[in-house]
């Protein structure tokens, strides 16, 4: 299996602390079954890493944004600091989108209103910028769903976890829908259901690594090259080998993302 496209990954990650260099020289390096990865910026630190990478690796791909968990501590030029990365990941040619933005009410003591504030802002600034977002909702369906709609925002929303109906009116919005190695856990139900609403010109594939590495791999640290295992599971909802899969998850993640390999 080849030509995957891990269209959400974050090397960032503390995880990758010991060996990121050895890890991105291998999954982008000659022989590697990934062609390209994107970045999902978080914050200021995250995006200038994908910067970084994006300047050093030919098929390493980034996003800046702020991630929801941060809303309610950003620094009060926050708006300002977006500017001036969206300035310098332009400059490097390598940028996809907005993100990872979004909602995220799991844990106690968030913010809603901030949530919100920090979000709606930064649909304003892609659409400003003609640029995708990258969309994170946990455990915050309605409101993600009525602000998308409200700023006719286009893009993903990564590691989805909706249900089958949410999928389907998502789909209908003109988004695409990201999978993670959730989709080939045990107790995926939900997820399957969910697949069955999107149609593969509409489906990414994603790690978010370096969590939810799919079986055999968990409890191990996911890398991009595990997208195969979840290939395999939608190859055989759809009734597809799993290079086909990943042919045409690549070449959707490529559209969505304004990039041009010809």
């Amino acid at each position: 299996m080849n030509n995957i496209f891990d269209s959400h990954c974050h090397y960032d990650d503390h995880w990758f602390d010991d060996d990121r260099q050895q890890v991105l020289d291998r999954v982008l390096g000659e022989g590697s079954a990934v062609s390209f990865v994107n970045h999902a910026a978080t914050d200021v630190d995250s995006a200038l890493f994908g910067i970084e990478c994006a300047k050093k690796y030919k098929n390493f791909y980034t996003s800046v944004g702020f991630h929801p968990e941060y809303a309610s501590v950003l620094p009060k030029d926050w708006e300002s600091r977006l500017e001036e990365l969206y300035r310098l990941s332009k400059a490097t040619g390598k940028l996809t989108a907005i993100g990872e933005i979004g909602l995220d009410y799991h844990y106690p003591g968030y913010d809603r209103d901030r949530e919100i504030e920090v979000f709606e802002k930064q649909l304003v600034f892609a659409k400003d910028k003609d640029l995708p977002v990258i969309v994170h909702s946990r455990d915050a369906t309605q409101d993600t769903m009525e602000l998308l709609k409200k700023h006719g925002s286009r893009g993903v929303i990564h590691c989805f976890s909706g249900s089958a109906e949410t999928a389907k009116e998502a789909v209908e919005m003109g988004f695409y829908i990201g999978f993670t190695g959730v989709l080939a856990f045990k107790n995926a139900k939900k997820a399957l259901r969910a697949l069955e609403n999107v149609p593969m010109d509409r489906l990414l594939l994603e790690t978010d690594c370096p969590y939810m590495a799919p079986p055999p791999y968990r409890g191990q640290r996911c890398e991009s090259p595990m997208i195969q295992q979840v290939a395999k599971v939608v190859a055989e909802q759809k009734g597809l080998t799993p290079q086909q899969v990943c042919d045409m998850t690549c070449e959707n993640a490529k559209r969505l993302y304004g990039i041009d390999t010809q």
